[in-house]
């Protein structure tokens, strides 16, 4: 069975390269990884800060949030 990731991000610059690169990293034999545009999507911004998420770029990952760099705050996406 595949571990669930959610990949959490706002389209800018920082974000779309973490997202190229988690592409890289993430074994697609192991992982489903489904890519969340707050900044297209702003019905799941309380999803993400239930999980966690303080700023995007982000990777949710068995229930823990992982901030990769700082492209933007998610109160800066409201």
């Amino acid at each position: 069975m595949k571990t669930k990731a959610l990949f959490y991000h706002a389209g800018c610059p920082v974000c779309v390269a973490a997202e190229q690169n988690l592409a890289a990293a993430l074994d697609p034999q192991r992982f489903e990884v489904e890519i969340v545009h707050l900044g297209h999507d702003k019905s799941r911004l309380a999803e993400a800060e239930r999980a966690g998420v303080k700023s995007v770029p982000a990777l949710v990952l068995h229930g823990q949030a992982y901030h990769i760099n700082f492209g933007a705050s998610l109160s800066a996406l409201r």
